[in-house]
């Protein structure tokens, strides 16, 4: 059998390090577990990744990736209104609903004990996704009443992160998407006008 290529090998690292994170949520991952996983010696490991943050890295890479290319996406094609920041909200819970063991890295806890850096850069990720939401916020029309976008940003973003982090402290027995639709409707109400909301 001929031996994987080294973009392949990378590639089997990186899922299996994803599928470890969804069925050890809370156990710290080894390089030893991680390697016996993959099949191959930690060595191995080595060969392509100089240390297990720089595999983490990559997971963030590819979650940023995947993202933050559709959410510029669907604001370059979107029109200006509620209808944009649902398809950005319904995306991320979506992406965590289909990759449970990304998910977990994203609440953090994953990282417990893991370099300095990446807490940092879980760090950076939400802001660069509050960076979006409040951008959205600012095109509006927003309800008079409502606050300001940078506000209304914090709001939505712990919306969809506590619906993550209450499918991740579940199992995933409660989908991030379990009805959804009825709580976006009550925060549309609160955020956008009548007018606006019927229109989407």
């Amino acid at each position: 059998m001929a031996r994987p290529r080294r973009g392949e090998r990378r590639q089997e690292i990186l899922e299996t390090l994803a599928r470890l994170l969804e069925e050890m949520p809370g156990t710290p991952i080894t390089t030893a577990h991680l390697a016996a996983s993959v099949g191959v010696s930690e060595a191995a490991l080595y060969r392509h990744f100089p240390s297990k943050a720089r595999m983490f890295d990559a997971l963030f890479e590819f979650i940023e990736e995947s993202l933050f290319s559709r959410v510029n996406r669907i604001a370059a094609e979107s029109p200006p209104g509620p209808a944009k920041l649902a398809q950005v909200l319904r995306l991320w819970l979506a992406f965590a609903d289909k990759n449970h063991g990304l998910a977990n890295l994203l609440q953090g806890a994953v990282l417990a004990g893991e370099h300095e850096r990446l807490r940092e850069r879980l760090a950076q990720f939400y802001d660069r996704f509050e960076t979006h939401l409040r951008q959205i916020l600012r095109e509006g029309p927003l309800h008079p009443g409502a606050p300001a976008p940078g506000v209304c940003a914090q709001l939505v973003l712990a919306a969809v992160d506590g619906r993550v982090a209450q499918a991740v402290r579940t199992r995933f027995r409660i989908s991030p998407l379990a009805d959804w639709e009825a709580q976006w409707a009550l925060l549309e109400a609160a955020l956008f006008t009548a007018s606006v909301r019927t229109e989407s």
